[in-house]
């Protein structure tokens, strides 16, 4: 089969080589599929460029990169009933502790890694479902039901905050959140936001209890946990929940604790490589109704060829998109 591969880190164009490598057999309790698009995440980008702190070299000796796709089971493992071949369905950690992602025309994968992709649901926004649509979900509704509850997203353009919002808004909450520039105020708009506030703003705080009529915050999905440490304290309610599911511009943040212990202000982060089976359960069961509902619309910003992937990484790593970056395999 082909496959994107790469042995050492570096930059996108010198390490990853398009290649033929062997086609996986399903083990017990597998399922082959037949990708149809990988999903390129930054977490993918950084594993490959070999950034993470501490971590010299690949944990592999060849690697296939990505762990978001979507595609058909054409084979099954011992154990796994036979019916499911021909299943339309999308991956969650293919490459996660894993040497082979989705960046291949096959993958095998454990029968509860594929995940049966609704009819109305297309194989490009199933690619987007592993990591930005797991944790929009998590994000929103890991805490229980948000219908009537008042939650702000952080970051309401982006890829993961963009389907936050959408969660939110059609799980019934009021919703509210931030973005930057014209296109990104918009887009969260659209997404179901009632009103979207620039993240820049020094009075933020005060932007949103004015829009809220002074009524703090239920639920805050943040992107980035230290930057708007202070922001959210502010408007986080009592028993309120901040789910943090990044702090890049800021690893290690300073906290006010006793602002947010005297609110019994619930911290919560979500990382979603390592939800327990029983979140990943509930959250494959509430995005399968969001889609059936066709209430999430996936913003894709470049659908490019398997043999494209170091221009594909490029692009994730410039932060300079407007939606997921996939590739059809």
């Amino acid at each position: 089969m082909r496959a994107i591969t790469y042995n050492r880190f570096g930059a996108a164009a010198e390490v990853l080589e398009l290649q033929e490598v062997e086609t996986p057999a399903p083990a017990a309790g597998e399922v082959l599929v037949r990708l149809k698009v990988s999903g390129v995440n930054p977490s993918d980008v950084k594993a490959r460029a070999g950034t993470r702190p501490g971590v010299t070299e690949p944990p592999f000796p060849l690697v296939i990169p990505h762990s978001d796709g979507a595609g058909v089971i054409e084979a099954v493992g011992e154990g796994v009933d036979t019916a499911r071949v021909g299943q339309r369905v999308w991956i969650w950690n293919g490459q996660w502790q894993r040497a082979f992602g989705t960046a291949a025309e096959y993958i095998a994968v454990p029968s509860l890694q594929a995940v049966p992709l609704p009819d109305v649901t297309s194989f490009e926004e199933g690619a987007i479902l592993g990591i930005p649509g797991m944790t929009a979900v998590q994000s929103v509704l890991g805490g229980g039901d948000v219908r009537g509850k008042t939650v702000l997203v952080s970051g309401g353009a982006g890829t993961v905050g963009n389907l936050a919002v959408q969660v939110a808004a059609a799980s019934g909450a009021r919703v509210f959140a931030t973005a930057r520039g014209e296109a990104g105020i918009a887009a969260a708009k659209v997404a179901g936001a009632e009103q979207v506030f620039d993240y820049s703003a020094s009075d933020l705080a005060e932007q949103v209890l004015d829009a809220t009529d002074g009524d703090l915050i239920d639920r805050i999905v943040e992107v980035e946990f230290g930057a708007n440490a202070e922001t959210n304290t502010k408007l986080i309610a009592e028993r309120g929940t901040i789910a943090a599911y990044g702090s890049a511009k800021d690893m290690s943040p300073v906290m006010p604790f006793y602002p947010l212990m005297f609110k019994a202000v619930t911290l919560e982060l979500v990382l979603v490589y390592i939800l327990s089976a029983d979140q990943r359960a509930n959250c494959a069961v509430q995005l399968t109704d969001l889609l059936e509902r066709k209430a999430l619309a996936m913003r894709v910003a470049e659908v490019m060829p398997l043999a494209d992937c170091a221009k594909a990484h490029d692009i994730v790593a410039s932060g300079q998109r407007a939606g997921a970056v996939l590739l059809e395999v």
